[in-house]
């Protein structure tokens, strides 16, 4: 059988950082005009099933016309509110989004970045800061420089990237004294490109821990739109119904299940959902059941 993630924590490279194999984010925090009373509901819903890893960015909350930084916001409203809850949380955000650039990772910009990131967050480190897109007009000495200075002065205790190719990771790495910790693409049932690409591959040989955005496809494991959507759908659902469990918690289980270590990132605003999402650590696949996933993902038989 192929197990889920082992453990309720596993640290991350290097670090000591130690998190859930579960996350909860904040990308769509801002949708429904979320009060702080309401993330810190959520938050707590997040807490109270043993997810201690909570991601978010500097763009979150972001319209196109205002709300930049509006997610940290709410987030650094609920942690200056209640004593302690910032030691219980690992928080994970993320920079380099410039609106209007579209992408900025120069010197001068990113520094401000991470500075903004804690007055926002009200916190005096970040525990994994993250490059959120790739600078193509950056260079990967400066934004390594930095970043190392981050981590010098206590700023920034990991470092990460979300959105990166192989060979921008690789690039990036050659010019840290540090070691990334983690990297954070789209990863779902829908969106299977880093299982055949080299990204995992490449993951697990530099020890970096996956965590994967939409971990659901954009909800559409949930309302498939199309004959390969539904085939995926499909093929969930006969493993979720044998298991007794929803489809998005057989969803995250099938992600949970690759020796990588993936980390779903929980994107509901709903707390049932977060606390549901918890079961998926109790999911185990068979071989032949997640290849069954995998090929309808493909929409073409394995060579």
């Amino acid at each position: 059988m192929l197990m889920r993630g082992a453990g309720l924590r596993r640290t991350l490279a290097q670090s000591g950082i130690e998190i859930s194999p579960l996350a909860w984010g904040m990308w769509r925090t801002t949708d429904t005009g979320q009060r702080i009373e309401d993330i810190d509901r959520l938050l707590h819903a997040a807490l109270d099933s043993r997810i201690n890893l909570v991601d978010t960015a500097d763009i979150y909350g972001f319209d196109g016309r205002s709300g930049f930084g509006s997610a940290e916001e709410l987030l650094g409203q609920v942690l200056a509110g209640s004593a302690g809850l910032r030691n219980r949380i690992v928080l994970a955000t993320k920079g380099g989004i410039r609106p209007g650039s579209p992408y900025d990772q120069s010197p001068a910009y990113l520094k401000d970045a991470i500075d903004a990131s804690l007055r926002r967050l009200r916190i005096d480190h970040i525990d994994i800061y993250q490059i959120h897109r790739p600078d193509i007009l950056a260079h990967p000495q400066e934004t390594a420089r930095v970043l190392e200075d981050g981590l010098a002065s206590g700023k920034i205790r990991a470092l990460g990237v979300s959105n990166h190719t192989p060979s921008q990771i690789e690039a990036l790495a050659g010019f840290l004294d540090a070691s990334l910790t983690v990297t954070q693409p789209e990863i779902s049932a829908l969106r299977i490109d880093c299982f055949e690409n080299g990204e995992l591959d490449q993951a697990m040989g530099m020890g970096l821990t996956p965590l994967a955005w939409s971990p659901l496809g954009g909800g559409r494991l949930l309302n498939p739109q199309n004959e390969r959507e539904l085939a995926v759908a499909s093929s969930l659902d006969r493993f979720a119904h044998d298991r007794n469990v929803s489809l998005p918690v057989a969803a995250y289980s099938w992600l949970m299940a690759h020796p990588a270590g993936i980390v779903p990132i929980i994107g509901s605003q709903n707390a049932d959902r977060i606390a549901e999402a918890v079961q998926a650590l109790d999911v185990e696949w068979s071989r032949g059941e997640w290849y069954e996933v995998f090929t309808a993902a493909r929409g073409a038989p394995l060579p």
